[in-house]
């Protein structure tokens, strides 16, 4: 096979499947976790949140050290890193949940970035968004399985299978991270300036491709992150309704998605506005979708799944493929660190922006608030277009 599912990139892929399978068992052990221990929803929230928020903040750093580097030297020391962070889940309570949380976001920050720059410097133009779209698909598949194995974990209360299964992927992902080699122009360009990484911050606000993406991203990772923290506590309150089947069939449908729309994905390097219009639509009616379900039953809730899947499936290669072309080449690097970064605070903003109003509220309420931030980002998208006609 070529392009994007040649040899070498189907060894990063499977690393990349290996190393967020954790995190799918994770993301419904924390919750029930932290609410048999009686935290609130906020606490939970800002547990959670703090994984993705560290990686905010060391993306564009990460960006930098790669590009000086090379991807796959920083690889091999950020996988001891993430071993010792999923060994703290399997002896700590809560508030060591939380150090591993900020270990995680260390390694995700370098991990992610190492993978994602790696396969863009290697593929041809034509190819990047099927190779940003295969990354992000092995990505989502642990989260087809994960839910469900981390709720019989839990239900079965034998937290000796839950340390088993955390160290064999520590494991499996150490071995299968070493052995990955690939030669790509990261590995001989200039060492970027620390000024020109500084001056690129505010780009985020002067380069308008980069603000208008960052924008996207950032407002519908905080349903995307709402999602993650809250479904394993909502879905309790639904009839016949399971945060594992939730979970699964999101998943499902972003690796369907990301391996069958693989081509749709625009690679052109143009705006293509009436299809981020679609996506966010998708947003929209997931988010609303899920909040009804209260009272529509689990039909509703299933139907907010498969739609929240489409959405999370198709956003974010077609903001960063699109990214890959317009930013200018000297600090795309950084600049891409600074895009991602706004995801990740977006999914950290979900938890601890949205844990308040499900407790002032309720969980459907929190949903019902989604739903219309998808809402402003249809406008958003729409008013942007009406600019540049």
């Amino acid at each position: 096979m070529k392009g994007a599912l040649a040899c070498p990139f189907l060894r990063l892929y499977t690393l990349t499947l290996l190393y967020f399978s954790a995190n799918s068992i994770l993301n419904v052990i924390i919750p029930l976790k932290g609410e048999s221990l009686g935290a609130s929803n906020s606490a939970i929230g800002i547990v959670m949140g703090a994984y993705l928020f560290t990686t905010m903040f060391l993306r564009p750093w990460a960006g930098q050290v790669i590009h000086q580097w090379g991807p796959f030297k920083v690889l091999r020391v950020i996988l001891v890193v993430n071993a010792i962070a999923l060994s703290l889940y399997t002896f700590t309570g809560l508030g060591g949940f939380f150090l591993a949380r900020m270990l995680q976001g260390v390694c995700t920050a370098f991990f992610s970035m190492s993978l994602q720059l790696g396969i863009i410097d290697a593929l041809p133009e034509k190819d990047r968004s099927q190779g940003i779209s295969m990354y992000s698909l092995c990505a989502s598949m642990p989260g087809v399985i994960g839910p469900l194995l981390a709720v019989n974990i839990w239900e079965a209360g034998e937290m000796s299978t839950f340390t088993a299964v955390l160290i064999g992927i520590a494991v499996l992902t150490g071995v299968v991270g070493f052995s990955a080699t690939m030669k790509t122009g990261a590995d001989h360009r200039p060492i970027v300036q620390k000024s020109g990484m500084w001056g690129s911050f505010g780009q985020l606000v002067t380069n308008p491709d980069l603000f208008r993406c960052s924008v996207l991203m950032l407002a519908a990772s905080i349903v995307f992150g709402a999602v993650t923290t809250f479904i394993p506590l909502y879905a309790a309150e639904i009839d016949h309704g399971s945060a594992a089947v939730y979970l699964m069939l999101q998943a499902a449908m972003i690796v369907a998605a990301r391996f069958f729309l693989r081509k749709r994905i625009p690679s052109d390097g143009q705006w293509h506005p009436a299809f981020v219009t679609w996506i966010m639509t998708a947003l929209t009616v997931a988010s609303l979708c899920t909040g009804l379900s209260s009272i529509s039953g689990f039909a509703v809730f299933y139907c907010g799944a498969l739609f929240m899947g489409l959405a999370q499936a198709l956003l974010y290669p077609t903001l960063t493929s699109y990214l890959t072309f317009v930013l200018p080449e000297l600090n795309r690097n950084v600049l891409i660190g600074l895009f991602i970064a706004m995801a990740d605070l977006g999914v950290s903003l979900g938890g601890v922006l949205m844990g308040p109003v499900a407790d002032w509220l309720s969980y459907a309420w929190m949903y019902y608030v989604c739903a219309v931030l998808g809402g402003l980002l249809l406008i958003f998208v729409y008013c942007k277009r009406a600019q540049e006609s």
